[in-house]
């Protein structure tokens, strides 16, 4: 019973043909169910292709399935002859047979009726399918190719009747330049077979493969017909290479051939990328060194089944074929052979032949359902029924369009291709010891470009049992700070890295060339998500906005409720003008936060920072005339003390301008001599640009910053002199606590604003202008405005001045 799988192909050794070989219209085909190698003149038989054998019983499989459909060519039978032949000259002889043979059975009816087949399916090979589709395209039949892959075949006015279920290599070799890509594969060897189907694909393979930035490191041919000194002179290159990653573009026969000697050799550490015409070939396992292709990659047919044929090829036996020879005992059964011959769990090149025969009996169906009047010959005429040519089923296959059982749409486009969709697979070890194809991943060039590469979550095996995706590169990746300067003589692949000049940079791996200073800005609007600032549309700058405007309105009321109450002895009571003041002055403080936040400008870099000096010197000079004022108030109620009239309103008003004012010429000449300037920091992080606001001279800028403070520290002794004045009417001890907080932030600010990265250091000085702002606020108003809204009769004069007739006032 294990070998009963072997007795079926002697039954067909050159002509097979069913009980009833002909029906009322023929499909023909040509298949090689034997493989010969070719040693000189000379052809050897050397093993039987049940790949091959089980596709010509697709074709029957098929055919006796439409025989019995009702709905799909009624009333109409089919029948088929195939020919079993091996070699380009052979396969030739056997199309012309297709072309040109009569029936046997001639009579009156029929005695013009040529035997000519209506359509032939076939080859497997791009090279023989060449041969002879040009030579039976003259005569207008269709041919219908399930393997044949030669993107050569799309020439339309070279092969006018040639149409295939198998996607063009075109596509085939871009789905495998997108895989190296994908993989980072840019330095690679690249081997074909000598013939169509080698060269086209692997001149397709590398276009495309240089147009995603893959270069060749060397790219042979050779054949399985070549002497030994050849195939060594192929794996001389493969060992010397640098390059770890082969694509190759061959058949089952070349790919062993290498595995074999490889193997011998010892030469590992290899990752195979193959054409479909090998990489789900059931007889790479019984090869030598077929371990060196375990997680080989390539590209192979959807997979599909075919519900009935497993029964079909259970049911094959040799008494079925009596005129047959008879080597076998006539015991042999294949019901309970497990082999891949009986295996339909996954079908992919099979299903396309298959889809062959039903194309060609729906061009039939089409043929002989069409309506007189929208036929597709001159005139809207139909077909005759009772003669049908072969040239008439060749217009009808033009424009066949179905869908299969499984739910698959089959058409061909004007080139004769049918719909590019490949499984991307990965030859994985079984528990059985056999080669197994897991699908990975799939490419459809249907979709759009970025979709049409997708990976599924499968775990890979690559080649030679490596745990990673193996490196394949002529030259490492250049880090940020160099850039590439080409190898002379090499490709573009291979290059040096060079660390860049001063002055110039490179922000991304694998730069062409520097940056410079000067160039920065036009970079800005290529790539705006390499930029950092503070923008209102993030979070952190949406947070301070709303604290900065939260402020602006806090301050606002308490400007409304002071004005409402401003003839009431507490507003009254210490200059009601100096509080106004200072209260305009903090709206300032609170809105010149927002000149921070943004894209920095030339103008909003001058902007943020004037402002920010001059109305906090603004605020604190109010703060400070507010303080003297408290102090001279209490001495001036010393006997015989006349202070007051040197501090009076008008000198207040004085204090306060001359101390702004300072500020302002401080301001002033920053901004003539070095103002502050948008400037594009390179140096903090590699992978972005940091847009913030250079000071210019940092003189002015720590000299606004020192001036603040000197006021500020005035301000808070003064007012530490004034905390034990009485009580009921005691604002410095308000004051106190105000500068004690401006200056705790300040002084704080200035290791955090140095040590803090990026738009970062924006955002802690804007945290120091708020905290500080708010302090003043809530420390010398929130009393007033509590007692002014909640305590009414306490805002009075007697309970204002109530204690000072009591209280021991001494300095």
């Amino acid at each position: 019973p294990d070998h009963s799988i072997y007795a079926l192909p002697v039954l067909y050794n050159k002509l097979f043909t069913s009980t009833q070989p002909y029906g009322d219209l023929v499909i023909g085909g040509i298949f090689s169910f034997h493989t010969y190698i070719l040693f000189t003149s000379i052809f050897h038989r050397t093993s039987i292709n049940f790949r091959e054998f089980k596709f010509a019983q697709v074709v029957m499989f098929a055919i006796n399935e439409i025989n019995k459909n009702t709905n799909l060519l009624p009333n109409v039978k089919l029948g088929y002859k195939i020919y079993d032949n091996c070699g380009t000259v052979d396969i030739l002889r056997a199309a012309l047979a297709l072309v040109s043979g009569l029936k046997e059975e001639v009579n009156e009816d029929n005695c013009n009726k040529s035997g000519t087949v209506h359509a032939i399916l076939g080859h497997s090979g791009s090279r023989p399918t060449i041969a002879f589709a040009q030579i039976v395209g003259r005569f207008h039949i269709p041919v219908i190719s399930h393997f044949a892959t030669c993107a050569c075949l799309s020439n339309r006015k070279e092969y006018p009747t040639f149409f295939r279920t198998i996607p063009s290599d075109y596509y085939q070799s871009r789905a495998l330049a997108k895989l190296f890509k994908h993989f980072g594969w840019t330095w690679i060897g690249a081997l074909a077979v000598e013939n169509e189907y080698g060269l086209n694909g692997i001149a397709a393979f590398i276009q495309a493969a240089q147009e995603y930035g893959v270069c060749i490191e060397y790219s042979e041919v050779f054949s399985s017909s070549y002497r030994p000194d050849r195939l060594q002179r192929i794996i001389e290159i493969i060992k010397h290479a640098t390059s770890k990653v082969i694509m190759a573009f061959m058949s089952h026969r070349e790919i062993k051939l290498l595995a074999k000697e490889l193997f011998r050799q010892n030469i590992t550490g290899l990752q195979w990328v193959g054409s479909d015409a090998w990489i789900t070939d059931d007889s790479l396992t019984d090869s030598e060194g077929h371990s060196l292709l375990v997680g080989s990659l390539g590209f192979t047919v959807s997979k599909a089944k075919i519900p009935g044929l497993e029964e079909h090829l259970r049911q094959l036996h040799p008494s079925q074929f009596p005129d047959s020879q008879k080597p076998c005992s006539g015991f042999e059964s294949l019901q309970t052979v497990e082999s891949k011959f009986t295996d339909v769990s996954e079908l992919t090149f099979t299903n396309n032949v298959y889809k062959s025969v039903y194309a060609v009996a729906h061009a039939l169906d089409n043929l002989i359902k069409c309506e007189e009047g929208k036929g597709p010959f001159s005139n809207g005429i139909c077909a005759d029924t009772k003669h049908i040519q072969p040239w008439q089923v060749l217009q009808y296959l033009n424009t066949v369009n179905f869908t299969t059982e499984e739910g698959e749409r089959v058409y061909f486009d004007s080139n004769g291709d049918s719909p590019a969709r490949y499984e991307l697979v990965n030859l994985q070890m079984t528990n059985k010891g056999t080669m197994e194809g897991v699908t990975i991943g799939i490419y459809d060039a249907s979709l759009p470009e970025i979709h049409q590469f997708i990976l599924n979550n499968i775990p890979v095996v690559w080649g030679n049992g490596l745990t990673k995706v193996p490196v394949s590169v002529c030259s490492e990746t250049c880090l940020q700070g160099t850039r590439k300067v080409l190898q002379k003589g090499k490709p573009i692949c291979c290059y040096n890295c060079i660390p860049c000049p001063a002055g110039e940079i490179s922000n991304l791996t694998d730069a062409i060339n520097y940056i410079t200073h000067n160039d920065i800005e036009g970079k800005k609007t290529e790539n705006p998500e390499s930029l950092e600032f503070l923008a209102y549309d993030e979070i952190l700058g949406t947070l301070i906005a709303f604290f900065a405007l939260l402020g602006v309105c806090l301050t606002m009321i308490t400007i409304l409720v002071f004005y409402a109450h401003k003839e009431t002895p507490i507003v009254r009571a210490n200059n009601s003008e100096l509080s106004f003041l200072l209260l305009f002055s903090l709206t300032l403080c609170f809105l010149c936060s927002l000149t921070f936040i943004g894209r920095p400008t030339e103008w909003s870099c001058m902007l943020r920072h004037t402002a920010f000096g001059i109305t906090f010197v603004l605020c604190i000079s109010c703060v400070l005339g507010k303080t003297i004022v408290v102090l001279m108030a209490f001495r001036a109620t010393l006997p015989g003390s006349n202070m007051m009239k040197w501090f009076g309103p008008a000198q207040q008003r004085l204090s306060v301008l001359c101390f702004t004012f300072i500020q302002v010429l401080i301001c002033t000449l920053w901004l003539t001599i070095n103002p502050p300037f948008p400037f594009n920091n390179m140096l903090l992080h590699k992978d972005r640009i940091i847009l913030e606001c250079n000071f210019g001279s940092a003189v002015g800028f720590w000299a606004v910053l020192g001036y603040i403070g000197l006021l500020a520290i005035l301000c808070f002794v003064l007012a530490f002199l004034g905390r034990k004045l009485p009580d009921n009417f005691n604002e410095a001890k308000f004051i106190t606590f105000s500068m004690l907080i401006f200056c705790a932030v300040w002084i704080t600010f200035i290791p955090s604003y140095v040590s803090s990265p990026g738009k970062f250091t924006v955002a802690v000085e804007i945290f120091a202008i708020l905290a500080s702002s708010y302090g003043m606020l809530l420390c010398i108003f929130l009393p007033k405005c509590y007692v002014i809204l909640f305590r009414p009769e306490q805002n009075t004069k007697k309970h204002i001045m109530g204690k000072m007739s009591n209280h021991d006032i001494s300095y």
